[in-house]
């Protein structure tokens, strides 16, 4: 019987830190991209992409985009996030979240954040750029692509909320508006507390004669929530059994939950090391079934502040993986986890 085994997180240093990963199987290889470092502090490099030959170990396979390469004035030259890789029609589309870097947005990078999509033949590259002005109006991120079996594709987002529009994807236009429709906000009536502090980093499946989109919350530390829906564009639904993972850690949130206003939530905090584990897409395994990938944040030991409250000097965000599961129309992550599993077929 066949044997998987792992522990995570799978990378560790900083020379293979990522953030809010993204795994494509392919040809008995594993591909990864995510957003590189530094992820805060002002531009990263560009996207990155790895390749593995078992899941576990990884190797540097080159940028899909450079920024070094890119002159001034690009517009989508400045901090690359969450990139993801999504296949489709028989090539490789490319979703990057990024915004100019030009000398007066600053170090956040925020003012002119947008979607920009780009295609290859090869899931290597060369990327082409389809989008000539980015996708959207305002601030968007987290853009995450769904093809579905009739071949039509649809554009998924974050942005003070979750929001999804059908694209001509050789087009690079969103269909039946101009720009992307809102799905929910993160303090709309009737939610849960633990999705008051924000919601992002949606990604959408089709299993089990539904669509059902995966997004993650950061309220109480980073937790995954599930939404179900009968056809790609909703209406969506919340699945009550939400947040499905993910981890607590007062400590770390609080002073975010305070300036927020929403200091008053009480939880208890989850018995793992991590102070972030979230941003999950959904990739085929090494048995053949669905299993999601994010990126798993170490607290570290380094006290940086003490007013108001104690603030930690964070290693940085690695790559962890677990199986997905579905039962009685249920989804379960096992985890996070942090000692070695293992996984037989």
């Amino acid at each position: 019987m066949p044997l998987f085994g792992y522990t995570n997180p799978l990378t560790r240093g900083t020379a293979q830190s990522l953030r809010d990963h993204c795994i494509v199987r392919l040809n008995g290889r594993w591909f990864l991209t995510g957003t590189s470092q530094p992820v805060w502090s002002g531009p990263n490099p560009g996207v990155r992409l790895m390749v593995s030959e078992d899941l576990l170990n990884w190797a540097d396979a080159g940028y899909l985009i450079d920024g070094s390469r890119l002159p001034e004035g690009c517009p989508y030259k400045g901090r690359f996030w969450a990139p993801e890789i999504h296949r489709a029609h028989g090539r490789f589309w490319l979703t990057v979240n990024s915004g100019h870097k030009g000398p007066d947005h600053g170090d956040r990078l925020m003012d002119d954040h947008r979607i920009w999509l780009f295609v290859a033949d090869k899931i290597t590259g060369p990327y082409q750029l389809v989008t000539q002005n980015g996708l959207g109006k305002g601030f968007k991120n987290d853009a995450s692509l769904f093809t579905d079996v009739d071949g039509r594709s649809y554009l998924y987002c974050s942005g003070g909320g979750l929001w999804q529009s059908e694209i001509d994807l050789a087009g690079g236009r969103l269909l039946g508006c101009d720009d992307l429709r809102k799905i929910c906000s993160p303090s709309d009536p009737g939610n849960p507390d633990w999705m008051t502090g924000g919601i992002e980093g949606p990604f959408v499946i089709r299993r089990h004669g539904a669509y059902w989109m995966f997004f993650s919350a950061w309220t109480r530390g980073y937790e995954i929530g599930v939404l179900r829906a009968s056809a790609p564009l909703g209406p969506w639904e919340l699945m009550p059994y939400s947040p499905i993972f993910g981890t607590r850690k007062r400590h770390y949130r609080e002073k975010q939950m305070r300036e927020g206003g929403y200091a008053n939530i009480r939880f208890e905090d989850t018995d793992d090391p991590f102070v972030e584990v979230g941003h999950n897409t959904v990739f085929e395994g090494p048995d053949g079934m669905d299993w999601i990938c994010c990126h798993y944040l170490l607290e570290g030991s380094t006290i940086i502040s003490t007013d108001p409250t104690i603030q930690y000097a964070d290693s940085h965000e690695q790559l962890g993986i677990e199986p997905l599961y579905y039962r009685d129309d249920r989804w379960f992550i096992p985890g996070p986890s942090w000692t070695a599993q293992t996984i037989e077929w």
